[in-house]
Protein backbone atom coordinates (compact mmCIF):
# COMPACT_ATOMS: atom_id res chain seq x y z
CA UNK A 1 0.00 0.00 0.00
CA UNK A 2 1.51 3.78 -0.97
CA UNK A 3 1.90 6.44 1.60
CA UNK A 4 -1.03 8.45 0.26
CA UNK A 5 0.98 11.97 1.55
CA UNK A 6 3.93 13.34 2.85
CA UNK A 7 2.39 15.22 5.56
CA UNK A 8 4.52 16.38 8.47
CA UNK A 9 3.59 15.29 12.70
CA UNK A 10 3.61 18.20 14.89
CA UNK A 11 7.03 19.03 16.46
CA UNK A 12 7.19 18.54 19.86
CA UNK A 13 7.87 21.27 21.94
CA UNK A 14 11.49 22.64 22.03
CA UNK A 15 13.83 22.87 25.01
CA UNK A 16 16.12 25.91 23.33
CA UNK A 17 17.24 27.82 26.16
CA UNK A 18 19.75 30.29 27.01
CA UNK A 19 22.74 29.57 24.50
CA UNK A 20 26.13 28.76 26.21
CA UNK A 21 28.10 28.96 22.90
CA UNK A 22 29.49 32.74 23.56
CA UNK A 23 30.43 31.65 26.90
CA UNK A 24 32.03 28.34 26.11
CA UNK A 25 33.79 30.04 22.59
CA UNK A 26 37.58 29.23 22.71
CA UNK A 27 37.73 27.68 26.15
CA UNK A 28 38.53 24.16 26.68
CA UNK A 29 38.61 21.87 29.99
CA UNK A 30 41.83 19.47 28.12
CA UNK A 31 39.81 16.37 29.48
CA UNK A 32 38.75 13.17 27.61
CA UNK A 33 35.90 11.20 27.75
CA UNK A 34 35.44 7.79 26.37
CA UNK A 35 32.54 7.85 23.96
CA UNK A 36 30.27 5.37 22.67
CA UNK A 37 31.38 1.67 20.81
CA UNK A 38 28.96 1.99 18.21
CA UNK A 39 28.48 -0.69 14.75
CA UNK A 40 29.74 -3.53 16.17
CA UNK A 41 27.59 -6.41 14.78
CA UNK A 42 27.92 -8.41 18.23
CA UNK A 43 25.82 -9.74 20.88
CA UNK A 44 23.46 -7.64 23.68
CA UNK A 45 23.55 -5.29 26.29
CA UNK A 46 22.45 -5.82 29.75
CA UNK A 47 18.35 -4.92 30.23
CA UNK A 48 17.43 -2.81 33.11
CA UNK A 49 20.68 -2.02 34.41
CA UNK A 50 21.32 1.95 35.17
CA UNK A 51 25.06 1.74 33.40
CA UNK A 52 24.89 0.22 30.61
CA UNK A 53 27.59 -2.63 30.32
CA UNK A 54 28.44 -2.33 26.51
CA UNK A 55 29.08 -6.19 26.42
CA UNK A 56 28.21 -5.65 22.36
CA UNK A 57 31.18 -3.96 22.14
CA UNK A 58 33.65 -6.08 23.52
CA UNK A 59 32.43 -9.97 23.65
CA UNK A 60 32.31 -12.21 20.62
CA UNK A 61 28.02 -12.93 20.13
CA UNK A 62 27.11 -16.55 20.13
CA UNK A 63 27.75 -18.29 17.18
CA UNK A 64 30.52 -16.10 15.94
CA UNK A 65 33.42 -18.74 16.33
CA UNK A 66 31.60 -21.15 13.97
CA UNK A 67 34.78 -21.22 11.32
CA UNK A 68 37.13 -22.11 14.14
CA UNK A 69 35.09 -24.38 15.70
CA UNK A 70 32.94 -25.87 13.39
CA UNK A 71 34.33 -25.79 10.27
CA UNK A 72 34.55 -22.75 7.45
CA UNK A 73 31.74 -23.95 5.22
CA UNK A 74 29.27 -24.02 7.71
CA UNK A 75 26.31 -21.30 7.94
CA UNK A 76 24.21 -20.54 11.19
CA UNK A 77 23.80 -17.39 12.87
CA UNK A 78 26.65 -16.16 11.28
CA UNK A 79 29.28 -17.67 8.77
CA UNK A 80 32.49 -16.64 6.54
CA UNK A 81 31.23 -15.11 3.30
CA UNK A 82 34.59 -15.76 1.76
CA UNK A 83 34.89 -19.87 2.85
CA UNK A 84 37.80 -20.78 0.40
CA UNK A 85 40.09 -17.73 1.35
CA UNK A 86 42.35 -18.63 4.17
CA UNK A 87 42.20 -17.74 7.67
CA UNK A 88 45.12 -14.96 8.03
CA UNK A 89 46.19 -14.89 11.86
CA UNK A 90 49.37 -12.14 12.34
CA UNK A 91 51.27 -12.12 15.50
CA UNK A 92 49.25 -10.77 18.66
CA UNK A 93 52.29 -8.39 19.02
CA UNK A 94 52.36 -7.01 15.64
CA UNK A 95 47.98 -6.54 16.27
CA UNK A 96 49.29 -4.94 19.35
CA UNK A 97 52.02 -2.43 17.50
CA UNK A 98 49.05 -1.86 14.87
CA UNK A 99 46.74 -0.62 17.30
CA UNK A 100 48.61 1.79 19.57
CA UNK A 101 49.35 3.73 16.01
CA UNK A 102 45.66 4.14 15.42
CA UNK A 103 44.93 6.73 17.54
CA UNK A 104 43.51 9.59 16.66
CA UNK A 105 45.31 12.91 18.31
CA UNK A 106 42.47 14.89 18.78
CA UNK A 107 41.55 15.70 22.61
CA UNK A 108 37.65 15.77 23.28
CA UNK A 109 35.96 19.27 22.91
CA UNK A 110 33.23 21.52 24.31
CA UNK A 111 31.90 22.21 21.26
CA UNK A 112 31.90 20.26 17.74
CA UNK A 113 32.23 23.23 15.74
CA UNK A 114 35.70 23.77 16.96
CA UNK A 115 36.33 20.80 14.17
CA UNK A 116 39.20 19.96 12.50
CA UNK A 117 40.56 18.13 9.46
CA UNK A 118 39.46 14.67 10.97
CA UNK A 119 35.62 15.86 10.52
CA UNK A 120 33.95 14.05 7.78
CA UNK A 121 31.86 16.69 6.24
CA UNK A 122 30.12 14.22 3.72
CA UNK A 123 28.54 12.25 6.59
CA UNK A 124 26.48 13.88 9.66
CA UNK A 125 26.82 12.67 13.10
CA UNK A 126 23.24 11.23 13.05
CA UNK A 127 24.43 8.51 10.65
CA UNK A 128 26.56 6.91 13.48
CA UNK A 129 23.88 6.32 15.30
CA UNK A 130 21.07 5.38 12.42
CA UNK A 131 24.19 2.51 11.27
CA UNK A 132 24.57 1.38 14.51
CA UNK A 133 20.24 1.18 14.77
CA UNK A 134 20.37 -1.14 11.35
CA UNK A 135 22.71 -3.06 13.10
CA UNK A 136 21.19 -3.93 16.25
CA UNK A 137 17.78 -4.83 13.84
CA UNK A 138 19.77 -7.72 11.84
CA UNK A 139 22.17 -8.79 14.38
CA UNK A 140 19.36 -8.87 17.13
CA UNK A 141 19.62 -12.37 19.34
CA UNK A 142 15.84 -13.43 20.68
CA UNK A 143 16.61 -17.17 20.79
CA UNK A 144 15.36 -18.09 23.99
CA UNK A 145 18.09 -19.38 26.88
CA UNK A 146 16.25 -23.12 26.42
CA UNK A 147 17.10 -23.19 22.43
CA UNK A 148 20.22 -21.41 23.32
CA UNK A 149 21.57 -24.33 25.57
CA UNK A 150 20.38 -27.08 22.83
CA UNK A 151 22.38 -25.39 20.14
CA UNK A 152 24.73 -22.98 21.59
CA UNK A 153 26.95 -22.85 18.45
CA UNK A 154 23.69 -20.97 16.58
CA UNK A 155 23.57 -23.48 13.75
CA UNK A 156 19.79 -23.18 13.54
CA UNK A 157 17.46 -21.07 15.93
CA UNK A 158 18.17 -17.34 15.50
CA UNK A 159 15.83 -14.18 14.88
CA UNK A 160 15.74 -13.20 11.68
CA UNK A 161 18.46 -11.44 10.01
CA UNK A 162 15.90 -8.65 8.60
CA UNK A 163 15.48 -5.38 8.63
CA UNK A 164 12.08 -5.85 10.82
CA UNK A 165 12.34 -3.23 13.26
CA UNK A 166 12.22 -6.67 15.61
CA UNK A 167 13.38 -3.90 18.32
CA UNK A 168 10.22 -1.83 17.88
CA UNK A 169 7.75 -4.32 17.53
CA UNK A 170 9.24 -7.13 19.35
CA UNK A 171 7.21 -10.62 19.18
CA UNK A 172 3.72 -8.29 18.87
CA UNK A 173 1.65 -7.60 21.26
CA UNK A 174 0.13 -11.05 22.66
CA UNK A 175 3.91 -11.74 23.61
CA UNK A 176 5.23 -8.40 24.49
CA UNK A 177 2.74 -6.73 25.91
CA UNK A 178 4.93 -4.16 27.58
CA UNK A 179 6.29 -2.44 24.02
CA UNK A 180 1.94 -1.61 23.12
CA UNK A 181 0.19 1.30 24.28
CA UNK A 182 -2.91 -1.05 26.45
CA UNK A 183 -5.09 2.15 26.11
CA UNK A 184 -4.99 2.10 22.25
CA UNK A 185 -4.44 -1.22 20.63
CA UNK A 186 -2.41 -1.19 17.65
CA UNK A 187 -0.67 1.76 19.15
CA UNK A 188 3.19 1.36 20.43
CA UNK A 189 3.66 2.77 23.92
CA UNK A 190 6.32 5.80 24.42
CA UNK A 191 7.77 7.00 27.67
CA UNK A 192 7.56 10.88 26.62
CA UNK A 193 7.88 13.01 29.61
CA UNK A 194 9.25 16.82 30.20
CA UNK A 195 8.56 17.22 26.66
CA UNK A 196 10.95 14.73 25.79
CA UNK A 197 10.21 12.14 23.42
CA UNK A 198 11.31 8.85 25.17
CA UNK A 199 11.11 4.82 25.46
CA UNK A 200 8.96 3.45 27.83
CA UNK A 201 10.41 2.60 31.04
CA UNK A 202 10.16 0.38 34.31
CA UNK A 203 9.60 2.31 37.64
CA UNK A 204 13.76 1.55 37.64
CA UNK A 205 14.74 4.02 34.50
CA UNK A 206 15.01 0.59 32.74
CA UNK A 207 13.41 0.47 29.26
CA UNK A 208 11.12 -1.82 27.48
CA UNK A 209 11.70 -2.17 24.15
CA UNK A 210 12.90 -4.86 21.97
CA UNK A 211 16.53 -4.60 22.41
CA UNK A 212 18.09 -3.61 25.25
CA UNK A 213 21.12 -2.24 23.17
CA UNK A 214 18.72 0.40 21.71
CA UNK A 215 19.14 2.06 25.22
CA UNK A 216 23.01 1.99 25.46
CA UNK A 217 22.93 5.69 24.93
CA UNK A 218 20.31 8.79 24.83
CA UNK A 219 20.99 9.29 21.30
CA UNK A 220 19.87 5.85 20.01
CA UNK A 221 17.58 5.78 22.65
CA UNK A 222 15.83 8.89 21.38
CA UNK A 223 16.43 7.70 17.46
CA UNK A 224 14.24 4.76 18.43
CA UNK A 225 11.42 6.84 20.27
CA UNK A 226 11.22 8.66 17.04
CA UNK A 227 10.23 5.13 15.47
CA UNK A 228 7.49 4.34 17.83
CA UNK A 229 6.27 8.17 16.99
CA UNK A 230 6.06 7.19 13.28
CA UNK A 231 4.46 4.61 13.69
CA UNK A 232 1.85 6.13 16.02
CA UNK A 233 1.44 8.91 14.09
CA UNK A 234 0.37 6.26 10.91
CA UNK A 235 -2.61 4.89 13.32
CA UNK A 236 -3.23 8.48 13.71
CA UNK A 237 -4.29 8.96 10.23
CA UNK A 238 -6.50 5.79 10.55
CA UNK A 239 -4.07 2.69 9.38
CA UNK A 240 -4.46 -0.02 10.77
CA UNK A 241 -1.78 -2.08 13.16
CA UNK A 242 -0.72 -4.23 9.81
CA UNK A 243 -0.73 -0.96 7.38
CA UNK A 244 1.17 1.20 9.93
CA UNK A 245 3.76 -1.34 11.23
CA UNK A 246 4.29 -1.91 6.89
CA UNK A 247 4.54 1.45 6.33
CA UNK A 248 6.88 2.16 9.48
CA UNK A 249 9.37 -0.59 8.14
CA UNK A 250 9.43 -0.25 4.48
CA UNK A 251 10.26 3.81 5.13
CA UNK A 252 12.86 2.48 7.22
CA UNK A 253 14.17 0.29 4.55
CA UNK A 254 13.87 3.10 2.08
CA UNK A 255 16.23 5.34 4.56
CA UNK A 256 18.73 2.27 4.65
CA UNK A 257 18.63 2.34 0.52
CA UNK A 258 18.63 5.71 -0.19
CA UNK A 259 20.39 7.56 3.09
CA UNK A 260 22.72 5.40 4.64
CA UNK A 261 24.63 3.26 2.24
CA UNK A 262 25.12 6.56 -0.68
CA UNK A 263 26.69 7.99 2.18
CA UNK A 264 28.63 5.40 3.71
CA UNK A 265 29.89 3.39 0.75
CA UNK A 266 28.67 5.93 -2.14
CA UNK A 267 25.55 6.35 -4.79
CA UNK A 268 27.72 4.49 -8.09
CA UNK A 269 28.29 1.19 -5.75
CA UNK A 270 24.42 0.96 -3.73
CA UNK A 271 22.92 1.95 -7.58
CA UNK A 272 25.22 -0.91 -9.11
CA UNK A 273 24.32 -3.58 -6.23
CA UNK A 274 20.65 -2.43 -5.56
CA UNK A 275 20.09 -3.67 -8.83
CA UNK A 276 21.25 -6.84 -8.67
CA UNK A 277 18.95 -7.85 -6.28
CA UNK A 278 19.50 -11.29 -5.24
CA UNK A 279 22.33 -12.03 -7.60
CA UNK A 280 24.91 -10.35 -5.72
CA UNK A 281 27.68 -13.21 -6.52
CA UNK A 282 29.91 -13.11 -3.46
CA UNK A 283 27.00 -12.97 -0.75
CA UNK A 284 24.95 -16.12 -1.19
CA UNK A 285 23.55 -17.67 1.83
CA UNK A 286 22.55 -21.28 1.89
CA UNK A 287 19.21 -20.61 3.35
CA UNK A 288 17.80 -17.66 1.95
CA UNK A 289 14.63 -17.81 4.43
CA UNK A 290 17.56 -17.76 7.43
CA UNK A 291 20.15 -15.79 6.02
CA UNK A 292 23.50 -15.89 8.08
CA UNK A 293 25.49 -12.73 8.69
CA UNK A 294 28.45 -12.90 7.52
CA UNK A 295 31.68 -12.60 9.71
CA UNK A 296 33.08 -10.70 6.87
CA UNK A 297 30.44 -7.82 8.01
CA UNK A 298 30.26 -7.85 11.54
CA UNK A 299 33.94 -8.75 12.71
CA UNK A 300 35.66 -6.28 10.23
CA UNK A 301 33.82 -4.08 7.37
CA UNK A 302 30.90 -3.22 9.37
CA UNK A 303 33.59 -1.79 12.43
CA UNK A 304 34.09 1.11 10.19
CA UNK A 305 32.01 2.72 12.35
CA UNK A 306 34.34 2.58 15.18
CA UNK A 307 36.19 5.09 13.34
CA UNK A 308 33.32 7.92 12.75
CA UNK A 309 32.84 8.25 16.81
CA UNK A 310 32.77 11.55 18.37
CA UNK A 311 34.67 11.82 21.92
CA UNK A 312 31.23 14.68 22.29
CA UNK A 313 28.06 15.29 20.94
CA UNK A 314 26.17 18.25 20.90
CA UNK A 315 22.48 17.87 22.25
CA UNK A 316 21.39 20.92 21.67
CA UNK A 317 21.96 24.66 21.83
CA UNK A 318 22.52 24.60 25.19
CA UNK A 319 24.41 21.59 25.87
CA UNK A 320 26.99 19.21 24.68
CA UNK A 321 28.15 15.84 26.64
CA UNK A 322 30.61 12.85 26.99
CA UNK A 323 29.37 9.09 25.61
CA UNK A 324 31.07 8.25 28.63
CA UNK A 325 32.05 9.86 32.30
CA UNK A 326 35.45 10.94 33.02
CA UNK A 327 36.42 11.74 36.65
CA UNK A 328 37.70 14.97 35.26
CA UNK A 329 34.64 16.44 33.26
CA UNK A 330 31.97 17.76 35.47
CA UNK A 331 29.07 17.14 32.73
CA UNK A 332 26.80 14.51 32.75
CA UNK A 333 27.46 11.79 29.95
CA UNK A 334 25.14 10.60 27.83
CA UNK A 335 25.25 7.07 28.95
CA UNK A 336 21.44 5.56 28.64
CA UNK A 337 19.40 2.81 30.70
CA UNK A 338 17.48 5.54 32.37
CA UNK A 339 15.35 8.51 31.43
CA UNK A 340 16.38 10.91 29.00
CA UNK A 341 17.04 14.60 31.07
CA UNK A 342 15.34 16.94 29.73
CA UNK A 343 18.88 18.91 29.41
CA UNK A 344 19.84 16.32 27.13
CA UNK A 345 16.78 16.46 24.36
CA UNK A 346 18.06 15.45 20.99
CA UNK A 347 17.83 18.79 18.40
CA UNK A 348 18.04 16.46 15.32
CA UNK A 349 19.30 19.20 13.47
CA UNK A 350 22.43 18.69 15.18
CA UNK A 351 22.88 14.87 14.21
CA UNK A 352 20.84 15.26 10.42
CA UNK A 353 19.84 17.96 7.68
CA UNK A 354 16.19 18.72 8.24
CA UNK A 355 13.75 19.97 5.94
CA UNK A 356 13.56 24.12 6.11
CA UNK A 357 15.81 24.25 9.14
CA UNK A 358 18.87 25.80 8.84
CA UNK A 359 22.36 23.75 9.97
CA UNK A 360 23.33 24.57 13.47
CA UNK A 361 26.61 26.24 14.18
CA UNK A 362 27.52 23.21 16.31
CA UNK A 363 26.24 20.29 13.99
CA UNK A 364 27.91 17.00 15.02
CA UNK A 365 29.70 16.24 11.99
CA UNK A 366 31.10 11.99 11.40
CA UNK A 367 34.71 11.79 11.95
CA UNK A 368 36.73 10.15 8.92
CA UNK A 369 36.34 7.00 8.18
CA UNK A 370 40.22 6.13 8.23
CA UNK A 371 42.43 4.05 10.59
CA UNK A 372 42.27 6.83 13.38
CA UNK A 373 40.08 5.94 16.22
CA UNK A 374 39.07 8.62 19.33
CA UNK A 375 41.92 8.18 21.93
CA UNK A 376 39.89 7.33 24.50
CA UNK A 377 38.62 3.89 22.00
CA UNK A 378 42.16 3.16 23.14
CA UNK A 379 41.32 2.42 26.98
CA UNK A 380 38.04 1.16 27.48
CA UNK A 381 36.78 2.19 30.68
CA UNK A 382 35.53 -0.61 33.37
CA UNK A 383 32.18 0.20 32.71
CA UNK A 384 33.33 -1.97 29.08
CA UNK A 385 35.62 -4.10 29.73
CA UNK A 386 35.97 -5.50 33.39
CA UNK A 387 39.57 -4.92 34.98
CA UNK A 388 38.86 -8.68 35.78
CA UNK A 389 39.31 -9.22 32.66
CA UNK A 390 41.79 -12.14 31.74
CA UNK A 391 43.97 -11.22 29.61
CA UNK A 392 42.69 -7.85 29.47
CA UNK A 393 42.89 -5.69 26.68
CA UNK A 394 41.39 -2.45 26.74
CA UNK A 395 42.35 -0.98 23.38
CA UNK A 396 39.35 -1.16 21.10
CA UNK A 397 41.50 -1.22 18.23
CA UNK A 398 43.56 -4.44 19.60
CA UNK A 399 40.19 -6.41 20.46
CA UNK A 400 39.34 -5.74 16.88
CA UNK A 401 42.44 -6.95 15.88
CA UNK A 402 42.73 -10.17 17.59
CA UNK A 403 39.04 -10.85 17.50
CA UNK A 404 39.00 -11.14 13.64
CA UNK A 405 43.09 -13.31 14.37
CA UNK A 406 40.42 -15.43 16.44
CA UNK A 407 37.44 -16.26 14.54
CA UNK A 408 39.16 -17.09 11.32
CA UNK A 409 38.63 -13.78 8.86
CA UNK A 410 40.66 -13.66 6.06
CA UNK A 411 43.75 -10.82 4.92
CA UNK A 412 42.01 -7.88 3.50
CA UNK A 413 44.15 -8.48 0.05
CA UNK A 414 42.62 -11.71 -0.54
CA UNK A 415 39.05 -10.56 -0.31
CA UNK A 416 39.95 -7.45 -2.57
CA UNK A 417 41.43 -10.60 -5.14
CA UNK A 418 38.22 -12.21 -4.83
CA UNK A 419 35.82 -9.00 -5.22
CA UNK A 420 38.26 -8.07 -8.25
CA UNK A 421 39.60 -5.21 -6.91
CA UNK A 422 43.08 -4.13 -7.26
CA UNK A 423 44.32 -5.15 -3.62
CA UNK A 424 46.38 -2.65 -1.82
CA UNK A 425 50.13 -3.71 -1.23
CA UNK A 426 51.47 -3.40 2.86
CA UNK A 427 53.49 -1.01 1.43
CA UNK A 428 50.73 1.34 0.41
CA UNK A 429 49.09 0.81 3.48
CA UNK A 430 52.39 1.55 5.60
CA UNK A 431 52.79 -2.09 6.94
CA UNK A 432 56.07 -2.27 6.89
CA UNK A 433 56.83 -4.86 8.86
CA UNK A 434 58.23 -8.21 7.51
CA UNK A 435 56.10 -10.19 10.17
CA UNK A 436 52.82 -9.43 8.26
CA UNK A 437 53.96 -11.77 5.81
CA UNK A 438 52.62 -9.22 2.84
CA UNK A 439 49.21 -9.39 4.33
CA UNK A 440 46.84 -7.25 6.13
CA UNK A 441 44.15 -7.71 8.53
CA UNK A 442 40.58 -7.00 7.08
CA UNK A 443 39.47 -4.30 9.19
CA UNK A 444 42.20 -2.48 8.73
CA UNK A 445 42.43 -2.75 5.61
CA UNK A 446 38.92 -1.52 4.94
CA UNK A 447 39.65 1.46 6.95
CA UNK A 448 42.58 2.21 5.19
CA UNK A 449 41.33 1.59 1.84
CA UNK A 450 38.77 4.36 2.62
CA UNK A 451 41.23 6.68 3.71
CA UNK A 452 43.90 6.13 0.94
CA UNK A 453 40.95 5.98 -1.53
CA UNK A 454 38.09 8.46 -0.90
CA UNK A 455 39.96 10.90 2.34
CA UNK A 456 37.77 9.18 4.67
CA UNK A 457 34.62 10.16 2.86
CA UNK A 458 33.14 6.91 2.46
CA UNK A 459 34.46 3.25 2.40
CA UNK A 460 36.28 1.69 -0.67
CA UNK A 461 35.71 -1.24 -3.05
CA UNK A 462 36.42 -3.85 -0.52
CA UNK A 463 34.92 -2.57 2.82
CA UNK A 464 32.00 -0.84 0.81
CA UNK A 465 30.99 -4.19 -1.35
CA UNK A 466 30.83 -6.19 1.87
CA UNK A 467 28.75 -3.47 3.56
CA UNK A 468 26.41 -3.06 0.85
CA UNK A 469 26.43 -6.69 -0.45
CA UNK A 470 25.51 -7.92 3.06
CA UNK A 471 22.54 -5.06 3.73
CA UNK A 472 21.02 -5.29 0.56
CA UNK A 473 21.39 -8.77 -0.43
CA UNK A 474 19.45 -9.32 3.25
CA UNK A 475 16.46 -6.60 2.23
CA UNK A 476 15.98 -8.71 -1.72
CA UNK A 477 15.76 -11.68 0.70
CA UNK A 478 12.79 -10.54 2.72
CA UNK A 479 9.78 -10.94 1.06
CA UNK A 480 8.28 -8.37 3.16
CA UNK A 481 10.29 -6.29 1.96
CA UNK A 482 9.30 -2.86 0.10
CA UNK A 483 12.05 -3.62 -2.30
CA UNK A 484 9.55 -6.88 -3.32
CA UNK A 485 6.72 -4.91 -3.05
CA UNK A 486 4.87 -5.69 -6.56
CA UNK A 487 4.31 -2.29 -7.45
CA UNK A 488 7.52 -0.51 -7.16
CA UNK A 489 6.56 0.97 -3.83
CA UNK A 490 8.39 4.63 -2.93
CA UNK A 491 7.36 7.12 -0.06
CA UNK A 492 5.04 10.36 -0.94
CA UNK A 493 6.30 12.50 -1.40
CA UNK A 494 10.02 11.31 -2.53
CA UNK A 495 12.42 12.22 -2.07
CA UNK A 496 12.08 11.24 1.63
CA UNK A 497 14.89 11.76 4.13
CA UNK A 498 16.02 10.94 7.72
CA UNK A 499 14.73 14.51 8.60
CA UNK A 500 11.61 14.10 6.49
CA UNK A 501 11.10 11.10 8.96
CA UNK A 502 11.83 12.55 12.11
CA UNK A 503 9.42 15.33 10.87
CA UNK A 504 6.86 13.25 10.02
CA UNK A 505 7.19 11.65 13.14
CA UNK A 506 6.59 14.88 15.26
CA UNK A 507 9.85 14.72 17.08
CA UNK A 508 11.96 17.72 15.55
Amino acid sequence: MDDPDGTSGQPSAGMRTLTRRGLLRGTAVGVVATPLVALTGTGNAAPGTTTPTWEHAVGAPRGADIATTVGRQQEGRFGLMFKKLPAFSPPDALSGQLARSMADPRAMGQDPSDGDSGDNHAVTGGYTFLGQFFDHDITRDATSIGDQQVDPKALRNFDTAAFDLGSVYGRGAETDPQLYDPARPGWLAVGDHDGVPDLPRAADGSAHLGDPRNDENLIIAQLHAGFLHFHNTLMAEGRTFIEARRLTQWHYQWLLVHEFLPRIVGQPLTDTLSALGTKIKFFKPKNPNRPMIPLEFSVAAYRFGHSMIRPEYEMNDAHTGPVFPHPADGRDSLAGGRPVPPTYRADWTYFFDVPGRPRPEGLNFSRRMDTQLAAPLHDLPNSVVSRASVPLYTDLAERNLLRGARLGLPAGQDVAVELGARALTNAELGLTDPGWGGKAPLWFYVLKEAELLHQGSHLGPVGGSIVAGTMLTLLALDRTSYVNAGRGWRPQPTPFTVGHFLQRAGVV
